[in-house]
């Protein structure tokens, strides 16, 4: 699928990050789009913007939706029917997704299970309620986004992200078990798994809403104690943040929090990669240096990805 023109594409998490990005570059091109999210007004904000960016003949409509609820996703794949009124679609970008759930052992089942259903059974559900939509397309493509926590199974160095990775592993699983299954029985259709590594994306601040998690600006002591605490477990050494009193450690993490959005690659280039990929017909997307280190690096040495100094060695492997 060379060109986007005239295409209908689905993209799920559309609200903020890639899943806005790649909204507005689709409707650029000329692809009509629907999107979801579950955040009103980040919803709004992209179709605001897609509508005042969309090229001549295309379109975007929006449903708010929770791609964890099975009937709320065929309740949107209705409402994409009806908007465009089509029986098919061309693209479907699985994107929605949070973090969460990091620790199996000292994390809430809900907040554990809450994370895993909108990464996977997020993917899972909007693939099974469009699939038809797709196969009746005369060319099709699944785009779905896993993450590099699909290689490696820790968040950064070696953070435990139990729910989340478990997920992207999930999703990276399926994703390559459509390509043979697509070749067979859908030969017009193509799949490709998405492995972003760090993306400036509203990941982290759209987690806690969701989560209702509090920032930490509003942080309580108990909150405080708990993320020194957790720290000090994981062995997260920094001498200037583990000196500070409460309201400097405080301000201090809402800072790291709001600067995950400045990262080595913005949603927008993301979303070129992504397009890029599709164009070709990639069935693996690395997004990012890191992404692409991330995967040599497990690839040579697999015994060792979960070494402490694995990460370090990651690292410095890219400053080489």
């Amino acid at each position: 699928m060379k060109d986007f023109g005239g295409k209908i594409a689905v993209v799920t998490g559309g609200g903020t990050g890639m899943g806005r990005a790649l909204v507005r570059q689709l409707i650029a091109e000329g692809c009509s789009v629907a999107t979801c999210d579950i955040i009103a007004e980040n919803l709004a904000e992209t179709v605001e913007l897609a509508s005042a960016e969309a090229a001549q003949g295309a379109r975007v409509t929006s449903a708010l939706c929770d791609v964890a609820i099975e009937d709320e996703v065929i309740a949107f794949r209705d409402h994409v029917r009806d908007a465009f009124e089509t029986e098919h679609i061309n693209l479907l970008f699985n994107n929605a997704g949070i973090g969460g759930g990091g620790s199996f052992i000292e994390d809430s089942r809900d907040e554990w299970e809450r994370t895993f259903n909108i990464c996977w059974f997020g993917v899972y559900y909007t693939a099974r309620a469009f699939r038809e939509m797709l196969v009746a397309s005369d060319e099709g493509h699944m785009i779905n986004t896993s993450s590099v926590n699909g290689f490696r199974a820790s968040l950064g160095g070696n953070i435990p992200h139990t729910a989340y990775s478990a997920a992207k592993f999930a999703v990276k699983g399926f994703s390559e078990a459509l390509i043979n299954d697509f070749r067979f029985n859908a030969p017009h259709l193509k799949v490709s798994v998405v492995m972003p590594g760090h993306v400036g994306t509203e990941i982290g601040i759209n987690t806690g809403r969701i989560l209702g998690y509090r920032e930490p600006k509003d942080w309580t002591t108990e909150d405080i104690a708990r993320a020194r605490k957790q720290r000090a477990t994981m062995g997260v050494p920094d001498e200037t943040l583990d000196s500070l009193d409460d309201d400097a450690f405080r301000a201090e993490m809402q800072r790291r929090r709001e600067r995950y959005r400045e990262a080595p690659v913005s949603p927008a280039q993301a979303a070129e990669i992504i397009l890029d990929g599709v164009r070709r017909e990639d069935w693996r997307i690395l997004v990012g240096k890191d992404a692409v280190a991330l995967d040599e690096a497990v690839r040579q040495a697999p015994l060792d990805a979960y070494d402490l100094d694995f990460s370090a060695k990651v690292w410095a492997s890219m400053a080489d």
